[in-house]
């Protein structure tokens, strides 16, 4: 158990400062004891009362990394059960296995082209899984050689021999993967190598109780760069132990369970494993690795993982003001949206495919789309005067004319008022602006 909040004040400087952004010291003690804030913001801590307070200022868990360089996966370091009650710090890293006794090169080169781009947002995959699934020692090493030099992606070595796992590490070392696994047969090898090689190490349990133990003995051995598995893998299980790691680690600060969580998919049918998967992203799983290389799976999982973990208290927004799109001229068309990420990028996406260089005014509404900003009087004739003004229109365009969301219709009449400007009521929905443009523009 950590310290109480009354037992963090007492090594606190007693100020009342606020520099921390909190009104006392005591409020403050109380968000480290409830994991909530970081020891680091207060300036007049200290150096025996940092020492002292480590163990309670630490997140309930452990920041764990894989990899190396701008590629570097940040696991861990996770302070909540529920998002809506702050965030969820660092996105579930997706990999994809691959068999070493399986085309090694064909697969990562698949791998390589998960990438996307949606509504603004880059998205792919993390890691490569690469599995001794021969038993070899050899052909673990091979695998890993031709694997290497197709990609940059962060590693996973997944092998249960210690001499396998030696080999591999004699290629992929230096690039810090995490290995995979630990268990209560080997777990004094594989910490020997994690520790040599700095690389982060998985500690797989047969359940809980026994995986708290085997955390425990590695723990003895002074290594703590670790990621948990129940050793569960049908579904609700999976689920039921990942809720109780987040739950003993941030609601009974266990810190026995205070590490990142990785998680297997087991279904053989796409569809299926994308559900799997999207279960696990949803219940806490830092890691997972997945079968898979289908873009039509992988592209709607990384979507959820991304809406998953966006701060819901911070609407999603782009820069408001004026946003151009091709070689604009006079007489290029102007129309007009909210600075919520998804709606702008959607509308964007559909402006772009028509071929007509046109302008976008992105009218300030907090980043929240069109009819909520309309119902809470952030998206109105007025502002969206103010922004056509702001944003310099009438240098820019001959015609005077701009085009409105159709969900809004009923701003015409009044924005015409206050702007001086015709106004054209656009389609209701974005993926109608292509057939629009070509009617009123082409």
């Amino acid at each position: 158990m950590g310290l109480t909040g009354l037992e963090i004040f007492k090594h606190l400087p007693k100020t009342n400062c606020k520099k921390c952004g909190f009104p006392t010291c005591l409020a403050f003690a109380m968000a480290l004891a409830n994991g909530k804030a970081s020891l680091d913001v207060c300036p007049d801590v200290s150096e025996v009362a940092k020492e002292a307070l480590s163990s309670a200022a630490a997140p309930p868990i452990r920041l764990v990394k894989v990899g190396t360089g701008d590629n570097v996966i940040e696991m861990g370091d996770e302070t909540e059960i529920f998002r809506h009650d702050k965030r969820f710090n660092h996105p579930t890293a997706i990999a994809i296995a691959v068999n070493d006794n399986e085309d090694v090169e064909a697969k990562v080169d698949a791998i390589n082209q998960l990438a996307f781009e949606r509504v603004g947002q880059h998205y792919e995959v993390n890691a490569v899984a690469l599995v001794n699934a021969s038993g070899d020692a050899a052909s673990f090493k091979a695998a890993a050689e031709k694997a290497a030099a197709k990609t940059n992606k962060n590693f996973v070595l997944v092998a249960g021999d210690a001499g396998a796992m030696e080999a591999a590490l004699q290629v992929l070392a230096a690039r810090k993967p995490l290995l995979y696994a630990a268990d209560k047969g080997n777990y004094e090898k594989m910490t020997e190598l994690a520790k040599a090689n700095g690389c982060p190490l998985a500690v797989r349990g047969e359940n809980l109780d026994s995986l708290a133990e085997l955390v425990e003995k590695i723990v003895a051995l002074g290594y703590r760069e670790l990621v948990l598995d129940s050793g569960s893998r049908e579904t609700s299980k999976v689920i039921a132990d990942l809720t109780q790691f987040r739950r003993q680690a941030v609601r009974k600060k266990f810190r026995t369970f205070g590490y990142p969580a990785i998680t297997f998919t087991t279904k053989d049918d796409p569809q299926e494993e994308l559900l799997q998967a999207g279960a696990y992203i949803a219940k806490y799983a830092s890691l997972i690795v997945m079968k898979t290389t289908k873009k039509e799976i992988l592209l709607p999982l990384l979507s959820w993982r991304s809406n998953i973990y966006t701060d819901p208290q911070k609407p999603v927004a782009v820069e408001p003001g004026l946003h151009v799109l091709g070689d604009v001229n006079e007489n290029s068309p102007v129309y007009c949206t909210t600075n919520f990420s998804l709606t702008y990028f959607l509308v964007e996406g559909e402006v772009d495919a028509t071929r007509i260089p046109s302008y976008i005014i992105s009218v300030d509404t907090g980043g929240i789309s069109v009819l909520t900003a309309y119902a809470d009087n952030r998206f109105t004739a007025e502002k969206i005067a103010a922004a056509i003004k702001a944003c310099g229109m009438e240098q820019k365009v001959s015609h005077k004319k701009i085009v409105i969301p159709g969900a809004v219709a009923v701003l015409k009449g009044k924005l015409e008022d206050e702007s001086g400007w015709e106004v054209i009521v656009g389609p209701r929905e974005s993926s109608g602006i292509q057939k629009f443009a070509k009617a009123q523009f082409a």
